[in-house]
């Protein structure tokens, strides 16, 4: 198929199964990821929060406007863009937005390719679960950075080959049994959950559906998206910088970091663990994809410099530093909360004490004055900065 015939394949399949298939509701929608949040991705980027709060924002290959939804309501000072090749989830999209009452959000159909064509940079991009779709990834990943500002993030999701392996299987078989009518989605999913069905309950491609994936694909739309879709590639640590150094941006990191962390998987052997750290950062990434096949996606932030990074370790800095609590907590005001991954935290009485001060700090208050009172000291707010309970910002 030629890169127009894909791009109609694609836009067909969300015009018949608008995407993601989420409620709209008559209200801000309830609970959100971090990443939706532009202080908190860029103190997760530079080690600091943002100068300024009225930013742009492109949401690149939108759908149906889950995400859009979500910036616009937590960030009411940004400007957001959605752009997405589908009619149908633009109308989703505008409708979605206008319900709940999220105003600071445009939407245009409108292909990656053709990102510059709305004349303008962005300060902040999203990019989730599109680019693996495209028939050129790189030459629309180089589209969304050519309208990166500089000292502009770009958070991105992309398919992981290894852990999709039996979605893989499953894509090429139902495609076999489609023959000439690949292409009418709606006959896919028939296919496919009829198939699901006939398969001998050990076999290893029904199994992974029902253990992983059947929640959410019992909307035709989920299943649709994960089983019939007719472009997707998917990515190895090795193919994915690949991709990542044909963009020209900088790598900042995983926005999963904790998944990444080798000691997830070998810290209970040292002597593995140190012949572990002997490899280079890629090659760590490249063992922990092999030891873990569960892993089903990449997320990450790159950046155009130049990116600020802030460094707390001089003790007036941190001193004179503005904080505020990480705005992404579940459960607060309590000292058990869950941290922005949805990870259990057990505050100490002087985490708790100041989280609570910088709550009810002007915005002119330092890191100094939120101490007072409390049993902590400076070596306990740079915990909290760096596990990402406590955003700063320095002084100017």
């Amino acid at each position: 198929m030629s890169a127009d015939s894909i791009s109609q394949a694609v836009a067909s399949l969300y015009n018949t199964y608008p995407f993601p298939p989420e409620p709209l509701l008559d209200e801000p929608p309830p609970g959100y990821n971090w990443r939706w949040h532009w202080s908190a991705s860029y103190a997760f980027c530079t080690g600091q929060m943002p100068q300024k709060q009225a930013v742009r924002v492109l949401d690149a290959g939108c759908g149906t406007g889950v995400g859009s939804e979500y910036i616009a309501h937590l960030n009411p000072q940004v400007l957001i863009t959605g752009i997405d090749i589908s009619d149908r989830a633009i109308a989703t999209a505008r409708e979605r937005c206008q319900r709940s009452g999220a105003k600071n959000v445009m939407f245009q159909t409108l292909s990656l390719y053709e990102a510059a064509t709305l004349n303008q940079q962005f300060d902040w991009i999203n990019c989730v679960g599109v680019l693996h779709h495209l028939p050129d990834p790189i030459k629309g990943l180089q589209a969304l950075a050519s309208v990166l500002a500089p000292g502009g993030i770009f958070h991105i999701f992309v398919y992981a080959a290894l852990g999709r392996w039996e979605i893989s299987l499953t894509q090429k078989a139902i495609a076999l049994l489609q023959g000439d009518r690949r292409g009418d989605y709606e006959d896919g999913v028939a296919v496919g959950r009829q198939l699901f069905k006939t398969l001998p309950e050990d076999n290893r491609l029904r199994q992974r559906e029902q253990t992983r994936w059947s929640m959410e694909n019992q909307r035709d739309a989920n299943f649709a998206d994960m089983y019939v879709h007719p472009q997707e590639v998917d990515y190895t640590v090795d193919t994915l910088f690949e991709f990542i150094d044909a963009s020209g941006l900088t790598f900042l990191g995983f926005s999963n970091p904790r998944h990444w962390d080798l000691s997830r998987l070998l810290g209970n052997d040292s002597t593995l663990m140190t012949r572990a750290q002997t490899l280079s950062e890629r090659d760590r990434y490249r063992l922990i994809e092999l030891l873990d096949p569960e892993i089903t996606h990449f997320e990450f932030f790159l950046a155009k410099p130049p990116l600020p990074q802030a460094d707390w370790s001089d003790d007036e800095t941190l001193k004179v530093a503005h904080p505020e609590r990480q705005p992404c907590l579940q459960g607060w005001p309590s000292r058990s909360i869950f941290d922005a991954d949805y990870q259990i935290v057990e505050l100490t009485e002087a985490e708790f004490a100041f989280l609570k001060h910088c709550d009810s700090a002007l915005v002119t208050a330092t890191v100094e004055d939120c101490l007072v009172g409390t049993d902590l000291d400076l070596a306990g707010v740079r915990s909290l900065q760096q596990r990402q309970l406590v955003l700063l910002l320095p002084r100017s």
